[in-house]
């Protein structure tokens, strides 16, 4: 599961570094240090361009009576994809990158659930593999939402939880977004990151998601990656 992550980027570090054509100037980004779902961020999808825009994190369907069901659409399984009535249709042709450079995960352990941070170790950004779609409400204003699709752990961090995000290197997004690849090929990226993560526990602050500082992503003790 992926439940929480950071974008700790600004706009002009995010553009250079992913080399994107536009950004939706209607929407404004401040760095963020603990996001969570229903929050709004930044996504990349291709459409004419590259282009970044804003999304709520939690899928709403176009075909959902109310928003109500996007809490609960935060992840998507990457084996199930194809048989979830909210996932298969947008394989074709709604896959985005989620923007974020880390990513919080809690292990399990007889003294409850330790938060771990997991990000670049030279703090590059993670593109995350995501799905999304628009859904209209009453007064046909339209609401852009996505999920993060997850799969099973890389080795080095298997230990912390037994899933996590796709993470997207530079070759594999861009085939990813691109609405012109065929979704069987799309979805041969869908698999735990061979990179290099770094890792670390971090304090229960980041547990609420009312508090969003540099503390959240502080180390209790060395790093390891």
């Amino acid at each position: 599961m992926c439940g929480r992550k950071t974008l700790t980027k600004g706009k002009v570090e995010i553009i250079q570094e992913l080399l994107v054509d536009e950004w939706d100037e209607s929407f404004h980004w401040e760095p963020s240090y603990n996001i969570a779902p229903t929050q709004t961020t930044p996504v990349l999808v291709q459409w004419k361009t590259k282009y970044i825009t804003s999304m709520r994190w939690g899928l709403v369907p176009s075909w959902s009576k109310d928003m109500k069901l996007g809490s609960k659409l935060i992840n998507a399984r990457s084996e199930t994809l194809r048989e979830k009535p909210s996932y298969r249709n947008l394989l074709s042709s709604k896959r985005c990158a989620v923007l974020s450079d880390g990513y919080f995960e809690w292990q399990q352990s007889e003294n409850g659930k330790q938060p771990f941070y997991i990000h670049h170790p030279r703090n590059k950004l993670l593109p995350l593999a995501g799905l999304w779609d628009v859904w209209e409400d009453d007064d046909n204003k339209k609401v852009y939402t996505y999920t993060v699709i997850t799969t099973t752990p890389a080795d080095s961090i298997s230990f912390i939880h037994n899933r996590m995000p796709v993470i997207l290197n530079e070759d594999a997004m861009h085939v990813w977004i691109n609405p012109e690849t065929p979704k069987e090929k799309a979805m041969k990226y869908l698999l735990p990151f061979g990179g290099s993560l770094g890792y670390y526990p971090v304090s229960t602050y980041v547990n609420s998601p009312f508090n969003n500082s540099k503390a959240c992503i502080t180390p209790i003790h060395e790093e390891r990656s």
